[in-house]
């Protein structure tokens, strides 16, 4: 939806070449990925920073008074199909850990943009091998100009909640009108009370959910949702306000600087007939570290969660349309498993954990060597992938060894050791077992034809094929982690959602 704003934002001014470069900021992004198979990724960002904004607000703390703090509250990825006109977004949790969240390693993903878009963006792809071609990011007034210029939307509230953190006070049921400053209090809401039944007015009482950032992500999606039902009725690509959107967002945009004017006007023409309401909006699946704050190398980092396997590959190849023994960086094969060689090291302290990882890889044809234990680095920890270098090359190599890995596990850039083209150091919880099926695992191939302009969101079920262990008593099975959560995440009772007629609820 935000995409689809901007690019009509853009082609309201696209007359005025000089008057659109002056409202939007360009920034240089380096590490961007190369187009393919007629498809593109865009990075969205929502930015925490309140020292860009022109105008400062008290409500969001204010830049003078020590509010600095640079990260990303919202990362989003749009994937565009040329070919199909097909258009799919893909959330990634703030406070999923990654091993190179930082240029100094591992942290929350939120974490990177502190060092620049050029850090995420790497971030994003030695991390989940998805390729990042064009990088947007928004700030708080981005969000509120849009609401504002559409007067406001209306959202239904089924139960009376509050967050002391984004202000959002709802302290009445029904349908409700909602100016742009009260739409960002909903959007930033992750720390959010419900008044249950048989609770008092004093919210102070009241029960908070769990997950965070994940039930903001739902949220999220769904105010979208809402956003782009209010835009249809406004008249999008009607030109006053097309002119309204684009002097309102224009100048609250950070862009690329290889995003060109011609880039954006051609994703306006080849986008124009999707439905927004109906672009499929997935969550990356995660398992939350259900122990207060992560202790990591000394340091305490919150709330975490780690991507689990093979769920994560397993969506994020659908996302892209490719099968999944696809290169998610090329769209090429992965390379056979006896072309690749692989050193396994100890990182949980289970001592015979390595040695029946590196069995198991070797059944599976994997060149497999032992190499010895490294020292532990938490209570709990991520299996890590690593390869040598950024090139698609490399990183198909090691997918083609996640490609048989499952529990928390990610990859992540170098370095490789023992001379190895990809090393691994184990983690809790992890498996090893066959690969899921070239054939039955998604129904969108790369070489799709299909003209619909919607798609099949990525499937919650399980996977194709269930990896073992060849000797499941050499796990350290941790329970503190949870279950993985969905990929398609359903409202809650107590959650805003669109209005229906006559006040009630909508579909």
């Amino acid at each position: 939806m935000i995409l689809a704003v901007v690019v009509v934002a853009v082609g309201a001014v696209a007359g005025d070449y000089f008057y659109l470069n002056s409202l939007v900021h360009r920034v240089t992004v380096k590490n961007e990925s190369v187009r393919y198979n007629n498809t593109e990724n865009i990075l969205l960002v929502g930015s925490t920073s309140r020292c860009v904004l022109a105008v400062q607000n008290k409500a969001y703390g204010l830049c003078s008074q020590g509010v600095t703090g640079v990260n990303s509250d919202v990362v989003m990825i749009v994937h565009l199909d040329f070919t199909a006109k097909r258009v799919t977004l893909l959330s990634i949790p703030r406070d999923v850990f990654v091993p190179n969240a930082r240029t100094t390693g591992a942290n929350k993903i939120d974490a990177a943009l502190y060092q620049g878009p050029s850090q995420l963006v790497s971030a994003i792809q030695n991390d989940f091998g998805v390729p990042i071609n064009h990088y947007i990011e928004l700030n708080f007034d981005t969000f509120a100009s849009v609401v504002n210029v559409l007067g406001g939307i209306n959202m239904y509230f089924p139960m009376e909640v509050f967050d002391a953190y984004s202000g959002l006070n709802i302290t009445r049921t029904g349908c409700q009108h909602l100016n742009g400053y009260q739409a960002l209090q909903v959007v930033r809401a992750r720390h959010l009370q419900i008044r249950f039944a048989g609770y008092g007015p004093n919210h102070l009482t009241w029960p908070q959910e769990g997950l965070s950032d994940l039930a903001r992500i739902r949220r999220d999606h769904e105010f979208l949702r809402v956003v782009a039902a209010a835009l249809k009725a406004k008249g999008l690509g009607n030109p006053v306000t097309d002119q309204q959107l684009a002097t309102a967002i224009a100048p609250n945009l950070e862009v690329d600087s290889s995003f060109t004017l011609s880039d954006m006007l051609s994703l306006a023409s080849n986008f124009a007939g999707v439905s927004i309401e109906s672009v499929p909006q997935a969550t990356m699946p995660v398992v939350l570290v259900e122990t207060g704050s992560y202790l990591y190398q000394g340091y305490y980092y919150g709330d975490v969660e780690f991507p689990i396997g093979p769920d994560v590959t397993s969506v994020i190849s659908r996302f892209l349309q490719l099968t999944p023994l696809a290169n998610t960086m090329n769209g090429a094969p992965l390379p056979a498993p006896r072309r690749v060689s692989v050193s396994v090291y100890g990182g949980t302290g289970v001592a015979a954990q390595a040695p029946a990882t590196v069995v198991a890889l070797r059944h599976f044809g994997f060149a497999a060597t032992l190499g010895g234990s490294l020292p532990l680095v938490g209570t709990k920890a991520e299996t890590v992938v690593y390869h040598a270098n950024s090139t698609s090359a490399s990183i198909g190599m090691a997918e083609a060894v996640m490609a048989h890995l499952s529990g928390p596990v990610v990859m992540a850039l170098g370095p490789t050791r023992g001379g190895a083209d990809v090393t691994v150091v184990t983690g809790s919880d992890l498996a090893v077992g066959a690969a899921p099926s070239p054939v039955t695992a998604t129904t969108h191939p790369a070489t799709t034809t299909t003209t619909s302009t919607t798609s099949t969101p990525p499937s919650t079920s399980a996977p194709t094929t269930t990896p073992t262990v060849l000797d499941p008593t050499l796990v350290k099975h941790d329970t503190q982690f949870s279950a993985p959560t969905p990929v398609a995440q359903a409202l809650q009772p107590w959650d805003p959602r669109s209005c229906g007629p006559n006040g009630t609820p909508g579909a």
